[in-house]
C-alpha cells in the first residue's frame, strides 16, 4: 500500500513537473527570446582590456552591492596561479568601497543587471571581452555559490590537465542528464577553438526561470561539449565519491551504535541515516546532487568549498549536515566564522 501511495505522489509530481516545462517555463523562454542580452550597466576599465592567456570570469550577485570578504581571497588565490580574473556582478551595482577593493584584484570589472543569470553573465562577459582570443589558453567559468576556498586552492589549478580532458569540473553529476556542476567550469584549447563552444554561447537567451537555465545551459553544456567530442572530466568524480560510503563505512557506524554514546548521540544518528540514505540512493541507482548529499565525502577528499545553498536551504534534506563546522575544523584547521558570519545575514527559522 505504501508503495503504491509513493507511485502515485510520484507520478503526479511528475505530471505537475510537465505542466509547469508546458507553460510557465515556455511562456519564460518566450521573454528570454525576445529581451536583450545585453544588460551592461558600466565597465571597468573601457576597452580594449589587456588579458592573459588564462581568464577567470567570475559572476557575483549581492542586492546591495556588497563582495564577501571570503570573495576576494578566493580571487586572489586565481591570480597567484597566474589567472586574470574578470568580475561580472549581476547586482547592477557596487559598494565603493567593494569596487575599489576589485580593482587591486581585477583586469576588469563588469556591472550588469540581473538578466540570465550566470549563464547570462557569462555569455555577456564572453562577447564583450572578445573571449575567447587568438592567445586564450583556459577560461574558467565560476559563482559565488560556494563559501570557501576552505584550503588554498594552487594544487586544484595544477590538475586542469588539458591533455586529459578539454573541459573539466570540481564536481559532476548525474541528476537529469550528465553533466559538470556549473560553479566551476575550466576550458582548455580544444574546447575554446571549437564550434559547439562558439555557437553555446550565441544561442544563450536571458530566460527569467531558473529550472530552464539549469535543464538547457548547466546540463546543455556539458552535453553540448560530449556530442563535439570533447573530453569532460570532474576533479572530484561522482562514483569516487560514492565508493567511499562502502559496507566498511556502514560497518564503522554500526559498530559505534553498540556504545552508549552511539545509542543516543543525534549526531551519530544522522551520520547513520545520511550513510543509510546514500547507499540506498546508489543500491537504486537515483542521481545524487554531489554537493549536498556527499558533502562529507568532498571534505575528506580535500574538496575546498561548501555550497551556500546547503547551510542556508539544505534542498535535499541531507540528515548530518549540523556538524559541518567541525568537520571543516578537523580537516581543514578552518576557522567558520566568515562563514557564520554569512549565515547570520541569510538564514531563516534555522540554526547553522
Amino acid at each position: 500500500m505504501l508503495r503504491r501511495l509513493r507511485k502515485l505522489l510520484e507520478a503526479i509530481r511528475t505530471a505537475l513537473r510537465w505542466v509547469k516545462w508546458y507553460t510557465v517555463i515556455q511562456a519564460a523562454v518566450l521573454v528570454g527570446m525576445l529581451r536583450q542580452h545585453r544588460q551592461i550597466v558600466s565597465c571597468w576599465p573601457e576597452l580594449p582590456v589587456t588579458l592573459p592567456p588564462k581568464v577567470v570570469i567570475f559572476v557575483h550577485f549581492d542586492r546591495k552591492g556588497a563582495v564577501r570578504p571570503q570573495l576576494l581571497s578566493y580571487m586572489r588565490e586565481f591570480a597567484a596561479g597566474g589567472r586574470a580574473i574578470v568580475f561580472v556582478t549581476n547586482a547592477g551595482l557596487l559598494k565603493p568601497e567593494a569596487e575599489a577593493s576589485l580593482r587591486e584584484i581585477c583586469s576588469a570589472i563588469i556591472i550588469r543587471r540581473n538578466r540570465g543569470y550566470d549563464f547570462g553573465a557569462w555569455r555577456e562577459a564572453i562577447e564583450h571581452l572578445g573571449l575567447p582570443r587568438a592567445d586564450t589558453e583556459e577560461l574558467i567559468l565560476v559563482n559565488d555559490s560556494v563559501f570557501g576556498p576552505l584550503r588554498p586552492i594552487g594544487d586544484v589549478l595544477e590538475k586542469l590537465d588539458y591533455g586529459t580532458a578539454d573541459i573539466w569540473g570540481l564536481t559532476e553529476s548525474w541528476q537529469t542528464r550528465y553533466h559538470l556542476q556549473s560553479f566551476f567550469l575550466a576550458f582548455g584549447p580544444a574546447a575554446l577553438r571549437s564550434a559547439a563552444f562558439a555557437k553555446f554561447w550565441v544561442d544563450v537567451r536571458p530566460v527569467p526561470a531558473k529550472s530552464y537555465i539549469v535543464k538547457i545551459y548547466e546540463v546543455g553544456i556539458t552535453q553540448t561539449m560530449l556530442k563535439a567530442g570533447l573530453r569532460c572530466a570532474a576533479i572530484w568524480p561522482y562514483d569516487a565519491l560514492t565508493s567511499m560510503v562502502d559496507e566498511a563505512a556502514l560497518a564503522r557506524l554500526l559498530a559505534a551504535e553498540e556504545s552508549d554514546l552511539g545509542k543516543t548521540d543525534p549526531i551519530h544518528v544522522t551520520r547513520k541515516l545520511q550513510v543509510m540514505k546514500v547507499r540506498d540512493c546508489v543500491a537504486r541507482r537515483i542521481a545524487m546532487n554531489p554537493t549536498s548529499d556527499l558533502w562529507r565525502q568532498l571534505l575528506l577528499s580535500g574538496f575546498p568549498f561548501i555550497k551556500r545553498e546547503l547551510l542556508r536551504d539544505n534542498p535535499t534534506e541531507v540528515q548530518d549536515i549540523g556538524d559541518w563546522a567541525n568537520v571543516a575544523r578537523e580537516i581543514f584547521g578552518a576557522a567558520p566564522e566568515t562563514i557564520l558570519a554569512d549565515l547570520r545575514l541569510m538564514m531563516k527559522d534555522s540554526a547553522p
